[in-house]
């Protein structure tokens, strides 16, 4: 694919990752943490002679690891702290400016007697 010089480009720095990536990752951790279960189970048999301490410790970790691993595989997708608020403020409206004579409160029966008066 060529780019073009003209288009501008915008990243979303507060989306989350797209559900194809969150999976990938997911099966990749997986099989990171078998592979090492397997390692371990190897070790084990290969020290059980040898070095039986260290041959216990390398079974319990193939033990308790695939259901470390299966639980961090199904922990769900990542939350996003980082998103962008959805609530915008919005401006002021601008004030209109007061007049610049005096202001005179008049009650309702003030401005009732005023234009009896006046009429």
């Amino acid at each position: 694919m060529r780019k073009r010089s003209g288009t501008e480009v915008f990243r979303i720095t507060g989306a989350r990752q797209g559900l194809a990536e969150d999976v990938r990752g997911r099966q990749r951790r997986y099989v990171i943490s078998m592979s090492v279960r397997t390692l371990a189970v190897i070790a084990t048999v290969a020290l059980w002679n040898v070095e039986r301490p260290v041959a216990i410790v390398t079974l319990v970790i193939g033990t308790l690891l695939p259901y470390v691993a299966v639980v961090i595989a199904n922990a769900g997708r990542e939350n996003a702290p980082s998103l962008p608020t959805t609530f915008v403020a919005a401006p002021a409206p601008p004030m209109i400016a007061p007049p610049s004579g005096p202001l005179v409160a008049e009650s309702g029966a003030e401005t009732a007697g005023r234009e009896a008066r006046e009429s």
